[in-house]
């Protein structure tokens, strides 16, 4: 089982031991809601897949959980809880790991969702990378680094924050509590609040799209710039990691080809002249629900992508397990 917890739904995906999708649906709520109510959500969820689907979780291998980055908090904003037998666990929001461990008695995986998301990305379709940048623009701006093979989470769960990286110093405010972060300018709610400041009213990404179709001046200017600025932050990225690919996540960037187009003319601009051909720039293959789908892949973490991932923590009963699925996580599919 997949679960990916996003700033305002949750989306969760069921697969069997052959990797295939069998069930697959998401629940919306506000994004100050708190993460009891997001987990009963979520559990209810999953119980109308299961009516609908006529889905069984009686041998259930495992449950990957993607919850919004930093993940594991940094030190100091949450203590790590340890299990009856003694095993440190890593810390999930309001205990939404141990939650769904005692209701389905199956070994959980948390991690941050945009990074799970970044890891389905590396590994989907016939042309895996193993080294890759993700940056997906939603609700918030998130990211995700694949390098050598391996998931990059860093010392204190922030590698690949790329959504809080400053491009603005006196720009507004992030709920991040700095300023001018790059989600300030390339998340959804800030690029429909921009095109509002120039006089072009936009609620949501349906208008937004009305909007690219008529080709209007104001929403192309306000896209290219939000596309400026994400290009030179993933450009600082691209010269730091020299992945092979970089992928745009994010509904918006299957409306609004402009972001991709931007980012790869920026990296150009931005590389070494003398280097060769620069990484290819890409819109995520996948949809909003790669989260739960990279989810899924940590459960199937004999992919050579997993291979040091750490250890699935059994919260109920203490002990390490691990999947013995033979296959790669690769065959997961939406």
């Amino acid at each position: 089982m997949g679960v990916d917890f996003g700033h305002r739904r949750v989306h969760v995906a069921v697969a069997d031991a052959s990797h295939e999708i069998m069930a697959s649906g998401a629940t919306r709520y506000e994004d100050t809601t708190p993460w009891q109510e997001r987990t009963e959500l979520a559990l209810a969820l999953v119980e109308r897949l299961t009516a609908e689907a006529g889905v069984h979780y009686g041998a259930l291998q495992g449950i990957g959980i993607g919850v919004p980055g930093p993940y594991p908090a940094p030190e100091g904003t949450a203590r790590p809880r340890t299990s009856p037998l003694g095993t440190v666990l890593r810390p999930a929001p309001e205990g939404v790991d141990v939650a769904f461990a005692e209701r389905f008695d199956a070994p959980v995986i948390v991690d941050n969702n945009t990074r799970l998301a970044a890891l389905a990305e590396a590994i989907s379709g016939a042309d895996s990378v193993a080294d890759l940048v993700y940056v997906r623009l939603s609700d918030g701006v998130g990211g995700g680094l694949v390098v050598g093979g391996h998931l990059v989470t860093g010392s204190s769960g922030l590698a690949g924050e790329l959504g809080h990286v400053t491009v603005e110093p006196a720009g507004r405010p992030c709920r991040c509590g700095k300023r001018g972060c790059l989600e300030t300018v390339a998340s959804v709610p800030a690029i429909l609040a921009a095109c509002w400041e120039f006089g072009l009213p936009l609620e949501n990404l349906g208008d937004l799209a009305d909007a690219v179709a008529r080709a209007h001046p104001v929403a192309d200017r306000v896209l290219r710039e939000a596309a400026g600025a994400l290009g030179r932050v993933v450009g600082a990225a691209t010269m730091t990691l020299n992945p092979s690919k970089v992928v745009i996540g994010g509904e918006i960037t299957q409306l609004a080809p402009v972001i991709v187009e931007q980012v790869a003319a920026t990296l150009a601009a931005d590389l070494f002249p003398t280097a060769p051909a620069g990484p290819a720039v890409e819109a995520a293959r996948l949809s909003d629900d790669d989260g739960a789908l990279g989810a899924l892949a940590a459960v199937f973490h004999n992919s050579p992508l997993l291979a040091r991932y750490p250890e699935t923590a059994d919260v109920k009963g203490g002990t390490a397990a691990r999947d013995t699925t033979t296959e790669g996580a690769a065959h997961v599919r939406p």
